[in-house]
């Protein structure tokens, strides 16, 4: 077998990389259990040897660090979303047999040890150390053959609580707890109460300053004047195209690519002057990254 000196080089060796989707997936489905070289090996039908090489080459960085940085980051939003979980069980679910040696790993990746992580995260800090991980799981989802199903549907006008972001997207984390302590306060969670996300543009492409984002629940009870800013809005309804998203949040970018670019050109339709919203139908990190579940839906004339 050839030697994997870079992406390229891999491809031509094995297949478009098919390998590398087979083990990227079965890493994500199966987060909790023994994921060595030699596991995943097997998954990848290469030698143990070559695997290390050519998981190195295509991720740029080791399986173990990428395994690693997968289960920290699930720790990190069990910690700063989800109060239910104890800093023990989530040492023991990130692969530690003590809670002292997840919290020394912690502290070197965050800077912070994980219960001043719960207490207040430093959002920055945190989104530049998971930076390498973001941007390789955002390489390797944008596979060709990407094809999902584009339905056109009537959405009804729904009333909902917003809390609205403004600013550099790195600090949403911050926005997010407090939209959950607001809606644990006043009765409305997920089960519940619908979860949107209305987007006003991208990320990558806005200042940080300009940053817009709201956090919205169904609701139709009257919003009562509250510290956390969560205030009466309406998502307007009417017809919108709605794409089913399974999986991580790095796939929405080829999702939201596919609808602009690919199925609204095919369609014959047009953009509404209504922006695009997102509803969260199925969370990480209450399941598992792959099973999350988003519809997107984006209003047209």
């Amino acid at each position: 077998m050839a030697p994997c000196d870079g992406r390229t080089a891999l491809e031509s060796v094995v297949g478009r990389g098919v390998w590398l989707q087979r083990v990227l997936h079965h890493i994500d489905r199966h987060l909790d259990d023994q994921l060595d070289v030699e596991t995943l090996s097997h998954v990848a039908a290469l030698s143990k040897y070559h695997f290390h090489r050519c998981f190195r080459a295509a991720m740029g960085m080791g399986v173990s660090r990428y395994v690693q940085l997968l289960r920290m980051r699930r720790a990190a939003w069990r910690l700063a979303f989800r109060d239910r979980h104890s800093i023990t069980d989530i040492a023991l679910d990130s692969g530690y047999e003590a809670p002292e040696a997840f919290s020394r790993a912690f502290r070197r990746l965050a800077g912070q040890s994980p219960s001043q992580f719960r207490r207040r995260p430093e959002w920055q800090g945190w989104h530049a150390a998971l930076r390498p991980l973001a941007e390789t799981r955002r390489q390797t989802m944008t596979q060709d053959g990407y094809d999902p199903q584009v339905t056109i549907v009537d959405f009804p006008p729904t009333p909902v609580a917003v809390l609205a972001h403004r600013g550099d997207p790195a600090l949403i984390g911050d926005s997010i707890r407090r939209f959950i302590v607001w809606r644990k306060a006043v009765g409305l969670p997920p089960s519940r109460s619908a979860t949107f996300n209305i987007l006003y543009g991208d990320p990558a492409e806005t200042p940080p300053e300009q940053f817009r984002l709201d956090l919205c629940a169904g609701t139709g009870r009257a919003v009562e004047p509250n510290h956390a800013g969560v205030v009466a809005g309406l998502i307007a309804g009417g017809r919108c195209a709605r794409l089913r998203h399974v999986g991580p949040d790095e796939g929405l970018g080829r999702a939201f690519a596919y609808l602009y670019g690919n199925w609204l050109p095919a369609s014959g339709e047009a953009v509404g002057e209504a922006p695009l919203f997102l509803q969260r139908v199925r969370f990480f990190p209450d399941v598992p990254e792959h099973e999350a579940v988003v519809d997107i839906f984006l209003p047209l004339a």
